[in-house]
């Protein structure tokens, strides 16, 4: 006798009903924090309608350019329901390192201004029915990477949060540190961007905090090491670095696996 299962497959085929495919479907998506206007990527996996893990991308110093929407397009590969987020405001994209220092420096240095366009992404992100409102994480690159560990320190309520070759210091006040999401920092070896020094007083504040936390150093990888455009720029001590980007994304993957199991 026939297997059931294998007669279903033989009819669907014969009406021409084919299972449903995999698909992973982007969009921009507009948001409003007081009077400026915000433009994030959304990109999710709509093979399932249940609610997934969500992933907040926070870009380079660059602005929300295509490096950070291809990583959201393959974290929804992954199952993931991810959101570039939009740290400057809508149109706010540049190639001029003088004006991404600029446009950077003003979140740095305004810690509040940082963490409510941080949160407001969060809450889009949050409000999708798409997502485990429970179970979400966020990842940044360079500058991003230093938002997210920032976000982290002042107690954002992240299951986790992911640097890729981000700045180490932080201008979180003392007394508005609140560490509980787990860390993970992947860091250029060689970075020259970021000092011994930097590095000593991290690893010594995640100790105090009693964090759960990781740091990867990757050898041979200086700033930038995920970007395959970062070479383009003649910056120096930035460069792409396949074997880090690859053995980084990899990490990543396993530290989700990991905060995000039921």
């Amino acid at each position: 006798m026939k297997n059931p299962l294998f007669i279903l497959g033989v009819i669907c085929l014969t009406l021409g009903i084919l299972p449903a495919q995999a698909e992973v479907v982007s969009q921009p998506v507009e948001y409003q924090l007081g009077e400026q206007t915000f433009e994030g990527f959304l990109a999710w996996d709509n093979a399932s309608q249940e609610p997934r893990p969500g992933v907040l991308i926070v870009h380079e110093w660059w602005g929300l350019n295509d490096h950070p929407k291809k990583r959201a397009e393959r974290l929804a590969e992954l199952g993931y329901i991810a959101f570039a987020l939009d740290m400057y405001g809508k149109g706010k994209v540049t190639d001029d390192p003088a004006q991404a220092g600029t446009w950077a420096g003003e979140i740095r240095t305004n810690h509040s201004l940082a963490k409510a366009r941080f949160i407001k992404a969060l809450e889009v992100l949050r409000a999708n029915p798409r997502t485990d409102s429970k179970r979400i994480a966020a990842i940044g690159f360079c500058f991003g990477g230093t938002v997210c560990l920032e976000m982290a320190r002042a107690g954002v309520d992240l299951a986790g949060v992911v640097s890729f070759h981000g700045g180490l210091k932080s201008s979180v006040p003392e007394g508005e540190r609140n560490l509980k999401a787990k860390v993970l920092v992947c860091h250029g070896a060689d970075d020259p961007h970021v000092s011994p020094e930097e590095l000593k007083a991290f690893e010594n504040e995640m100790r105090q905090a009693g964090a759960d936390w990781q740091l990867i150093s990757y050898g041979g990888a200086v700033h930038s090491f995920t970007n395959p455009e970062a070479d383009r720029r003649g910056m120096s001590g930035v460069a792409y670095h396949q074997k880090a980007d690859r053995r980084s994304w990899q990490a990543m993957q396993d530290f989700f696996n990991e905060i995000f199991a039921k």
